[in-house]
């Protein structure tokens, strides 16, 4: 009966969903059948397809009117030229009186705006050309006291040609003075060590060579904005359509569909991240657990990768390239070295190395452990929820920790910990199985389309497989299936919730639509068109509210270093807002629920006095201070200066994960035959112990198992 319920919602979506491309299928033909008398542009086609695409499927039925008009238009011109590098004041004030026009034009196939914008942009890079080589010509004074902003959204654009030379200058000086500290800090590291196989230049020597590697890495960027052509600025204006509908929702044209491909793979091959191309930058948008990334540690969701490097080779500046290719220089053999230099959020700039390898399937699956400390605490660790969707015999998540669960009980643990920390979610139906391991039954989470009524999707199985104490943990990179577990269990009163300010904030279901399948034969030369993303559903917590932007709140907040960033959903453009629907019909876990202030209490008070989160407190405001300060110095002595205070200050918090004492962790003894069998997996597996015994997130959640106990 477990399943009964679910099986009776996929088969209903199915239907719904075959009503729905029958209706898709019906408005695109019209439509092809339409442009076939009038011969239109494929512009001006694929236009009309997307927007009745969204205005029949999308969850929002968003009215095509000025508001929207002014949205698409401060969307676009953000992204056409995200860091005012290019247009003057004067190129703004022609292309604003469109600002509340380009409704009309949607609606009646017009590209004014579009063709113009493309027009002036085309106009001022090519004369940046010739302002980054006259700057880099000569060699650079760095001893004058002058400053730069970094940061796009607190930058004008220029008056006038002078002011943008101007910046043109200040921006060569910036890259110019990275590079020669780079070199500088070579040099000396080489004089300490008396590595001879450096060579040993004069700051003359330097400073030129300086000069020569950023004219070649603008050389570069210019060679691939001249390789962009029109219909490579067509996808950005469509998408920027797409993209105010909200962020998941996006236009992907043919090339950009094969790079989204890549992107939800699974694996970039080599070191295991998941990229976006996103206003002129390469974001990492997950870590795949068991790859070298994961593995590494340093690397994280949200960084922006700005170069990429070959073992020792000359850094390659990926700012303004094709996601496909960035992904080329990126990928490559197993233990070939690649070295990545990223944006932190705190604005931070690391050089970090990576080992390119292969994913480990096995690390993408539930783990457990035991710890003891004042009592004997089950630890169950789930990267993704995964499932076998193709249905060819492979694993689910839910059937995995029911497994784990249950050798746990044989262990006769006092307590389980569940750890759904940077899980960005997965299977929606082994969300309802997992969470109804803990519960008798009951609905577990509402699904909403955009005209359908909620749909409760129910755990029907009565059994109860674990109801002693049990506590989740979550951090701002838990997303989608881990926020509806959490918030379930939370809902329930069933766990405590532990974790940082609050979860990502996704709570929407998208779909692909091939625009192709929608052509009448008689455009058959038009293809391909691309695809639609589209969100076309919402998630909702059995208490009615939505995951969506305001993700799950933990019941016990623990210091997180970037806890004083912006991160999340939220910081996205446009994003879906919150609100609320009828609560579902369910009825709380009592059992031990008295416990649950008492513990919240203990934990606040330890939280309070441990060393290790007060670090981690200093660290969050210490990147805080780094991310509001934008505007760096342009004399190098200053510049040097400040690198080594910040890398000073950066030592007191290698002491946040040291080996916490009186805390036994173990493998089950079940577990260990298999993992004695091969020796990687015994290097591995005691890389894992000992990492989760220098974990202070976990002994917390340990102590608050205690308290519950």
């Amino acid at each position: 009966m477990k399943n009964k319920n679910l099986k009776s919602y996929l088969e209903r979506m199915k239907k719904n969903r075959m009503v729905k491309v029958v209706s898709v299928l019906l408005i695109f033909s019209l439509f092809a059948c339409y442009a076939t008398f009038k011969k239109e542009s494929k512009n001006d086609i694929l236009m009309q397809v997307m927007l009745q695409g969204f205005g029949q499927e999308h969850y929002l039925d968003m009215q095509i009117n000025d508001a929207f008009s002014e949205k698409v238009y401060d969307l676009y011109m953000k992204r056409l030229d995200y860091n005012k590098t290019f247009f003057l004041q004067e190129d703004v004030d022609k292309l604003k009186r469109y600002r509340e026009q380009l409704d009309d034009e949607i609606k009646g196939g017009s590209f004014e705006f579009f063709n113009l914008s493309l027009e002036i942009i085309k106009k001022r890079q090519k004369e940046a050309k010739e302002y980054y080589k006259e700057f880099l010509a000569s060699p650079i004074d760095f001893t004058k006291d002058e400053s730069i902003e970094t940061d796009a959204k607190k930058k004008v654009y220029a008056k006038d040609k002078n002011e943008l030379k101007e910046a043109w200058r200040k921006s060569m000086k910036f890259q110019a003075m990275g590079r020669l500290n780079e070199l500088q800090d070579i040099q000396d590291k080489a004089k300490e060590t008396k590595d001879t196989s450096v060579k040993s230049m004069t700051f003359a020597e330097m400073e030129a060579d300086a000069r020569k590697k950023v004219l070649k890495s603008n050389d570069d960027w210019f060679k691939r904005l001249d390789e962009y052509v029109e219909k490579d600025w067509t996808s950005v204006f469509f998408n920027t359509i797409a993209n105010v509908y909200d962020p998941h929702s996006e236009y992907l044209a043919p090339k950009e569909k094969a790079s989204f491909d890549i992107q939800m793979s699974g694996q970039l091959q080599g070191i295991g991240a998941q990229l976006q191309e996103k206003d002129g930058q390469i974001k990492v948008t997950n870590i795949i657990p068991g790859s070298p990334s994961a593995r590494q540690g340093i690397l994280k969701a949200g960084d922006i990768i700005m170069k990429v490097a070959q073992g020792d080779k000359e850094p390659v500046d990926i700012e303004g390239m094709r996601l496909d290719d960035a992904v080329q220089l990126i990928r490559g053999k197993k233990g070939t070295e690649v070295r990545l230099t990223v944006k932190k959020v705190d604005n931070s700039i690391l050089v970090i190395t990576i080992i390119r390898d292969i994913v480990l399937i096995e690390e993408t699956y539930a783990q457990s452990a035991i710890i003891n400390n004042k009592n004997k605490i089950g630890y169950i660790r789930l990267p993704v929820f995964y499932a076998d969707f193709n249905k060819t015999g492979g694993r689910n998540c839910s059937d995995d920790v029911k497994k784990e669960v249950l050798k746990l009980k044989k262990e006769n643990v006092d307590g389980i910990v569940i750890d759904l920390r940077d899980n960005g979610g997965g299977s929606l139906q082994d969300v309802v199985d997992m969470a109804g391991l803990f519960v008798k039954s009951g609905p577990m989470v509402q699904v909403k389309s955009r005209n359908g009524s909620p749909y409760v999707l129910e755990d029907r199985d009565t059994a109860v497989y674990f109801d002693g104490p049990l506590v989740i943990m979550v951090n701002t990179s838990s997303a989608s299936a881990s926020e509806i577990m959490a918030a379930a269990m939370q809902d329930y009163h069933r766990a405590i919730i532990i974790g940082t300010t609050q979860t990502y904030g996704k709570g929407t279901v998208q779909r692909i639509y091939n625009m192709d399948d929608y052509l009448k034969p008689d455009y058959e030369d038009l293809k391909p068109i691309g695809s639609v993303k589209m969100t076309v559903q919402k998630f909702y917590r059995i208490n009615g509210g939505a995951t969506q932007l305001k993700g799950v709140t933990p019941d016990i907040i623990v210091p997180d270093a970037y806890s004083l960033i912006d991160r999340g959903e939220k910081e996205s453009d446009y994003p879906m807002p919150w609100d609320e629907i009828k609560p579902a019909n369910y009825t709380s876990w009592n059992k031990g629920i008295g416990a649950y202030d008492r513990a919240k209490a203990n934990s606040k008070q330890r939280i309070q006095s441990n060393a290790s989160f007060k670090l981690i407190g200093q660290q969050a405001e210490k990147y805080k201070k780094q991310t509001d300060k934008t505007s760096s110095t342009l004399n190098l002595e200053k510049y040097k200066k400040e690198q080594k205070i910040v890398k000073d200050e950066n030592k007191k918090f290698d002491d946040i994960y040291t080996e916490i004492k009186d805390e036994n962790i173990s493998n089950l003894a079940v577990d260990l035959p298999a993992i004695e069998s091969d020796t990687i997996k015994v290097s591995r597996n005691k890389e894992w112990l000992k990492n989760l015994k220098k974990d202070p997130y976990i002994h917390e959640a340990t102590m608050v198992v205690n308290d519950l106990k």
